[in-house]
């Protein structure tokens, strides 16, 4: 094979990686479904091998597992990964806070308000992949005020850990519970001191983790209260 063809392959891989990503967080592939490689090649017009190099970067992402002689199918996360998931991000998104909010300009500020005005929304609808989806938008827009690749890069690798939890194996999860986490976090944005939003995320992880373990055993996630937090939507 060519150089120029391996590079193409690998491009193709990656499109098929993130698009099976996005059917997995919209709930196309179920916990424990399979991913049956020639169906997904059918669909997508092209041949196995892209999509079996695409099932290995989602099994190092840890979204998959690829069985032998049974093939893909989706993982459902177990508690501690999850947990071990949120303890590292936890301080990972601390860091970026550290690094970024001195950065942080007026427009940084309004994009990451309009993303919080954006969960509200999805939730009063009870749109949990939207919630999620704005979530995550939240979450990657605040870590890039660090203007750090490394940062971002290690972040991306855990990151389908906690969409998966709230769109998928959390079909119980209440959407306003999941929007309500994050007016404290803006809160601390407003002071633009970098502190008080490390605090902030501390306990957003700590809350979001004491509810993961609480439901997590039996499948279904216990409806939790409502956050300390207002649940004004934030100006």
């Amino acid at each position: 094979m060519s150089d120029e063809s391996a590079v193409s392959r690998s491009v193709l891989a990656e499109q098929v990686k993130d698009r099976l990503l996005q059917d997995i967080l919209a709930g196309r592939y179920q916990p424990h479904s399979r991913i049956v490689e020639t169906r997904v090649a059918r669909e997508l017009g092209t041949s196995q091998a892209p999509v079996r190099e695409a099932l290995r970067g989602l099994e190092a992402l840890g979204v998959v597992e690829i069985l032998p002689f049974r093939g893909a199918r989706v993982r459902r996360p177990s508690a501690p990964e999850l947990l071990e998931a949120y303890v590292v991000r936890s301080e990972l998104e601390a860091l970026g806070a550290r690094l970024g909010v001195p950065r942080m300009t007026d427009a940084d500020l309004a994009d990451l308000e309009a993303l919080g005005e954006e969960m509200q929304a999805a939730a009063a609808i009870g749109d949990r992949h939207e919630v999620a989806v704005a979530d995550a938008s939240f979450h990657a827009r605040l870590l890039a005020l660090a203007g750090n690749a490394t940062l971002e890069r290690v972040w991306r690798s855990l990151e389908p850990f906690s969409r998966t939890y709230i769109t998928l194996v959390a079909p119980g999860a209440d959407a306003h519970w999941t929007a309500d986490l994050h007016p404290a976090i803006l809160r601390a944005l407003r002071t633009r001191d970098a502190e008080q939003v490390v605090a902030a995320l501390r306990r957003h992880f700590d809350e979001a983790g004491a509810h993961l373990a609480v439901g997590w055993d039996e499948g279904q996630p216990a409806s939790p209260p409502r956050p300390r937090p207002s649940t004004r939507r934030p100006h």
